[in-house]
């Protein structure tokens, strides 16, 4: 995989801009088109990126939350409210520290998540018209540009993320 930057030829900056583009268009069509299943709980961005994280983190503290999605602690606290109202996940106590917490999903939220993605899975497959040709390669390579942003992401929040267009 090629990197941008002075090395990167004029070609792939726009190449890597038109990808970063059509993330972002993606995903916001991915959310616009809501659920036909009425079982599915909807989430907020933020929402979903914690269910994310706990999918493969199934005892986590808050703090290794935020730092795995990248939200502030006090707005990842409201997250976490909403998510328990929701029935999605619980808090317990931490059983080696018992003044911490750890969050857990909960059968609900594991249910939710399952039933969410298959609806993405249909829509975004349908989308391409079911053509499966290139999908390996595409999550690959998805796959290390969430790795790589996620590894480069700043410690603090001092700066506001760029705006979407």
């Amino acid at each position: 995989m090629q990197e941008t930057g002075p090395a990167a030829e004029p070609d792939d900056e726009q190449r890597w801009a038109e990808l970063a583009d059509l993330v972002l268009i993606i995903s916001r069509e991915v959310q616009f088109r809501g659920y036909a299943d009425e079982r599915a709980v909807p989430l907020s961005p933020s929402e979903g990126m914690v269910m994310r994280h706990l999918q493969h983190d199934h005892a986590a503290p808050p703090s290794r939350i935020a730092t795995a999605t990248g939200l502030q602690r006090t707005n990842l606290s409201t997250v976490l409210r909403g998510l328990e109202q929701k029935g999605l996940i619980e808090r317990r106590a931490d059983p080696g520290d018992g003044r911490g917490v750890t969050v857990h999903t909960t059968d609900h939220g594991r249910t939710n998540y399952a039933l969410v993605r298959r609806e993405w899975a249909t829509a975004v497959s349908t989308a391409a018209g079911h053509d499966a040709t290139h999908l390996d390669a595409a999550l690959a390579l998805l796959t290390s540009v969430e790795s790589g942003l996620a590894a480069s992401r700043p410690r603090t929040r001092a700066t506001r993320p760029a705006p979407e267009s």
